[in-house]
């Protein structure tokens, strides 16, 4: 059986609650993502930002990047999964909750990120062709992790 631990990314960092846009997006930048997870000062995840947040939540409603803090994007509950559990178990909880990534926890702390990416490199060829086709099937601003 293989375990998330095995796939996922390993560089994930989280952006603090109260870091601004602007500087998630630096951060976006440096690491070559398009998503980091939120996490409060206690290090545990309280959500999750997008590049695409930053654009249609932020920079299409004329607000400042300087300004605005992760957490007033961050919305809904975080999904996150163990880094022990199966690789079966992340791609049902992709296609349930319908989203491309999920920050890896391990004793409260967040040591990676699994995406649908990482699964497709690493994974039966038929079981990725379903992830990706019922993760697509979203609404076009449904964009949580």
């Amino acid at each position: 059986m293989s375990v998330v631990r095995e796939f996922m990314t390993t560089n994930a960092q989280c952006i603090a609650e109260d870091k601004t846009l602007q500087e998630a997006a630096q951060l976006m930048k440096q690491l070559d993502c398009g998503s980091l997870p939120i996490c409060g000062s206690d290090g545990k995840l309280s959500g999750f930002i997008t590049d695409r947040d930053i654009v249609v939540k932020c920079v299409a409603e004329g607000r400042d990047a300087r300004e605005v803090r992760a957490i007033e994007l961050a919305t809904g509950k975080p999904h996150w999964i163990d880094a022990d559990a199966s690789v079966d178990v992340a791609i049902e909880m992709m296609e349930r909750f319908q989203v491309r990534r999920l920050p890896v926890i391990t004793d409260h702390k967040l040591v990676g990120i699994i995406s649908q990416g990482d699964i497709a490199r690493n994974y039966a060829e038929d079981r990725v062709g379903e992830l990706v086709e019922h993760v697509s099937a979203r609404t076009p601003m449904d964009h949580t992790v």
